[in-house]
């Protein structure tokens, strides 16, 4: 993992060597259209809504990309800091982001954390949460009254390995936090240590993106304030409507439990009072423990769930098991982290991406 912090560290040197080169390429006439690099789909879409014809919007990720493990070319590097504005989450959906956006701002790139302001929902909300308080809590008490009696049995045991056991874990602490120090930068954005990032699929909470994306733009353009404003409010309005058709659907449903592969809807438990099992967590790369993996197969078949819901752009083996093992039928979630290139073909935006997973989850749900 070092040797991949310091190939990330040398490219970011080669980016600052060529993006020097590009550095006068900006537009200087205010008349100019604003060129806006992106991350995540809704963000590309938002700032095309909103900007109108006085932006120049471009993805920075490609059709079908993980947002998660994506990392951008020295060529694109490079041209993103010939841009005005990089917009990015900010919540670390963006693996790459923190160490780019160095770069860019040594070449008056504008960067914009479009989910400032925005609480992230923890990801030990997230893991399982409803499955777990119903199977685990009599496990809990039987295995609170074993600890109980395993603690008076070895007490004086245990005291006496306990001190050489804390400085010992104490003096990895510190070792680790030195040996790994360059790992855990050249990963920053990649865990979700910080909460779940995928606040955009809440319609409330994307108006909070919006609203970010929105401010930027009248900062780099004032004179096009009233253009943006106006833009913004056309946006927020479909956003309100969306949180309406988001509230109706799992409202009137039979039940509020979906199974899903990856753990990316909590904002969804949240707003809706929907419950989610997932059988991954909030990176798909979290694969459950065989215990886990049998509690989520119990409770879908306790459940009577005949639908396990895949993400767009993620295969996952496990998630086929538990799809196997339970005779359930596959449907598919957007998450809405990148287009695919169906979804370029077919010009979708955020409205109908959205209301395509509103279709899904009422057949999930009914």
């Amino acid at each position: 993992m070092k040797t991949k912090s310091i190939f990330i560290a040398m490219m970011l040197v080669v980016f600052t060597f060529l993006v020097g080169c590009n550095s006068d390429n900006k537009a200087s006439d205010g008349s100019e259209k604003l060129t806006v690099y992106t991350t995540i789909f809704p963000l590309e879409d938002f700032t095309k809504k909103i900007g109108g014809d006085h932006v120049d919007v471009k993805s920075v990720f490609p059709a079908g990309a993980d947002a998660h493990t994506f990392e951008p070319s020295t060529k694109t590097m490079s041209e993103m800091a010939s841009a005005d504005a990089f917009i990015y989450s900010g919540v670390g959906a963006e693996g790459f982001a923190d160490k780019a956006k160095g770069v860019l701002e040594n070449e008056d790139v504008t960067i914009v954390a479009a989910g400032d302001g925005i609480e992230l929902h923890s990801e030990e909300e997230h893991d399982h949460e409803h499955e777990e308080e119903a199977h685990e809590e009599e496990h809990d008490h039987e295995h609170e009254e074993e600890a109980h009696e395993e603690e008076h049995d070895h007490e004086h045991e245990e005291e006496a390995h306990e001190e050489e056991h804390d400085h010992e874990h104490e003096e990895e602490a510190h070792e680790e936090e030195h040996d790994h120090q360059d790992e855990e930068e050249g990963h920053e954005g990649h865990d979700h240590s910080d909460g779940d990032p995928h606040v955009w699929l809440d319609p409330t909470l994307s108006i909070t993106l919006a609203e970010n994306v929105k401010n930027a733009l009248v900062e780099l353009k004032p004179e096009a304030k009233e253009d943006f404003e106006a833009n913004f409010e056309t946006l927020k309005a479909d956003l309100e409507k969306l949180d309406t058709e988001f509230k109706e659907t799992v409202g009137g449903a039979k039940t509020n439990k979906i199974l899903v592969s990856h753990a990316a809807y909590g904002y969804w438990e949240n707003r809706y009072g929907l419950e989610q099992i997932s059988v991954t967590g909030l990176s798909p790369t979290q694969e459950p423990s065989q215990k886990q993996l049998t509690e989520i197969i119990n409770t879908a078949k306790e459940n009577e769930i005949q639908y396990v819901i895949f993400d767009q752009n993620i295969s996952g083996k496990i998630a086929e098991v538990v799809k196997n093992e339970i005779k359930a039928e596959a449907l598919v979630l957007h998450n809405l982290e990148a287009a695919t290139e169906e979804d370029v073909k077919n010009e979708e935006d955020y409205f109908s991406l959205m209301r395509q997973n509103l279709e899904t989850l009422k057949k999930a749900l009914n």
